[in-house]
C-alpha cells in the first residue's frame, strides 16, 4: 500500500511531499521522516493513481542500499541507538520502498524483535547473501563493521553497474531500432514486394520467405508487433532469475569480454565477503559456508562450499585451494600462490581483502572500457539484421529477369 505524506515547514510553509510503502498512517510517519518544526497530512493512494506513482517514483536500487547502509554504520560506530540510527536513514534513501522498510523495522524493533529479524520481511531489499552477513555481525558484535563493509559493496556495485548500463545503452538502442524497422517494413514494404513476387510465380530465396510470413502474421494478427517488445521486457524484469540458470551462467563465462567481468565480478563479490567475515572473527567454516550463500554465481557457490568441506576434514585453506583451483579460471595458480603466501606469513584477512581489491580494480578498468568492447558485437549485430534485410528483399530482384525472358 502506497502512502502520500505532505510535509509542511509550519516556519515557512513550504510544503514537500514523501511517498512511503506501508499500511498505516503511523508507519508512513516515521518513514517520511517528519521534523518537530513540521505539520503533516497523509493519504492512501489506491488503483490507477499508485501504479502512476509507482512508475514515476524512484525505485529501490543500490544507491538506497549504499545510503542506508553508510548512514547505519556511521551512527553504529558513534553508539547512537538503533531506532534512532534507523529513523535518521529516513530522509538519505529516496524510494518509497525504503521508506516503509524503515517504518516497519523500527516498528518491529520496538516490539522486542532483533534487526536480523525484522528485515526477513524485506527478501527482495535484503536478499539472503545480505541477511546472512548481516546475521554474522549481529551475532559477532560487528553490526557496524558489517554495515559499513556492505556499504561499501554496494556503492561500488552501483558505480560498476552504471557503468555497464551506460555501455549497453547504445547496442539496446540499436536492436530496438532494428526491430521497429523490420515490423514497418512488415505492415508497408513486404505486402507490396510480396504481391509483385507472386504474380512471377518465382522461386523465393529462404529469407524472402521468412519475411513474407513475419508480414503476414503481423497483418493477420496485429498485436503481434508487441510481441519482441513485450519479449525484451520480460527478460529485463526476471533478468535475476533467468541470470542464476546454470546453463546462462555457463553461457555468461564463454561469450567474449562479458565472460571476463562475470567471472571477476562473482570472484569479487565472494573474497570481499570472505575477508569481511574473517575480519569479523567469524569462524573460517562458518565464513565459508556465508560467503557461499552470498556467491551469485554457481561456479564460486560450488567452490566456497568445497572449500568448507575441506576445512571441515582439517586441511588448510592453501590446500583446499590448492584441490579446488579448477572452479577458478585462469587466475587458478594466481589466487593459490597469494593464499600460500597467506598461510605462510598469518596475513589470511588482509590477503582475502587484497584479493577483493584487486578483481574490483579490474572490473572497475573493464567496466570504464566496456563500451569499446561491445561496440564491434554491436557492429556485427546490425550488420547481420541489415544483410538479412538486403538479402530478403533484393535477393529475389536478381532472379526475375531470368522470369520476364522466359515468359517472353
Amino acid at each position: 500500500m502506497l502512502k502520500k505524506v505532505k510535509i509542511t515547514n509550519v516556519h515557512s510553509g513550504k510544503s514537500s511531499e514523501a511517498l512511503v510503502e506501508t499500511d498505516t498512517d503511523e508507519k508512513a510517519l516515521i518513514g517520511a521522516g517528519v521534523a518537530h518544526n513540521e505539520s503533516t497530512s497523509v493519504q492512501t493512494i489506491t488503483g490507477i493513481d499508485e501504479k502512476l506513482h509507482r512508475l514515476t517514483s524512484p525505485k529501490p536500487n543500490t544507491d538506497d542500499s549504499a545510503a542506508f547502509f553508510s548512514g547505519l554504520a556511521r551512527c553504529l560506530e558513534r553508539n547512537i541507538s538503533l531506532t534512532k540510527s534507523l529513523l535518521l536513514q529516513t530522509n538519505r534513501v529516496k524510494s518509497a520502498t525504503y521508506k516503509g522498510m524503515i517504518a516497519e523495522v523500527i516498528s518491529a524493533i520496538a516490539t522486542g524483535d532483533k534487526f536480523s529479524d525484522a528485515i526477513t520481511k524485506f527478501p527482495r531489499i535484503f536478499p539472503d547473501d545480505m541477511l546472512s552477513l548481516i546475521i554474522a555481525g549481529e551475532e559477532a558484535g560487528q553490526l557496524a563493521k558489517v554495515c559499513k563493509r556492505i556499504a561499501v559493496s554496494q556503492k561500488k556495485s552501483s558505480k560498476v553497474i552504471k557503468k555497464l548500463k551506460g555501455g549497453l545503452i547504445y547496442p539496446a538502442v540499436v536492436i530496438v531500432l532494428g526491430v521497429v524497422v523490420v515490423i514497418a517494413m512488415s505492415f508497408t514494404l513486404v505486402p507490396a514486394m510480396a504481391k509483385l513476387f507472386t504474380a512471377f510465380k518465382s522461386e523465393l530465396p529462404m529469407g524472402t520467405k521468412v519475411l513474407i510470413a513475419l508480414s503476414d502474421l503481423f497483418l493477420h494478427k496485429p498485436y503481434m508487433a508487441a510481441a519482441p517488445f513485450a519479449g525484451l521486457y520480460f527478460f529485463f524484469s526476471n533478468w535475476a532469475k533467468i541470470s542464476s540458470i546454470r546453463a546462462m551462467q555457463d553461457l555468461f563465462l564463454k561469450l567474449p569480454a562479458i565472460g571476463v567481468i562475470v567471472r571477476k565480478s562473482a570472484a569479487a563479490t565472494g573474497f570481499r565477503t570472505l575477508a569481511m567475515l574473517t575480519e569479523s572473527n567469524v569462524r573460517l567454516s562458518s565464513a565459508l559456508d556465508i560467503t557461499a550463500q552470498a556467491s551469485w554465481h554457481y561456479h564460486y557457490k560450488e567452490l566456497f562450499i568445497r572449500l568448507r568441506e575441506h576445512i571441515a576434514v582439517g586441511r588448510t585453506l592453501h590446500e583446499a585451494f590448492l584441490m579446488e583451483a579448477h572452479w577458478l579460471g585462469p587466475d587458478a595458480r594466481n589466487l593459490c600462490g597469494l593464499i600460500e603466501l597467506a598461510s605462510e606469513t598469518g596475513s589470511g584477512t588482509e590477503m582475502l581483502a587484497e584479493i577483493a581489491d584487486d578483481y574490483e580494480e579490474e572490473l572497475d578498468n573493464l567496466a570504464a572500457t566496456l563500451d569499446k568492447m561491445i561496440e564491434p558485437l554491436t557492429m556485427m549485430i546490425l550488420g547481420v539484421m541489415v544483410g538479412f534485410l538486403i538479402y530478403a528483399i533484393y535477393g529475389p530482384m536478381f532472379s526475375l529477369g531470368d522470369v520476364i525472358l522466359k515468359k517472353k
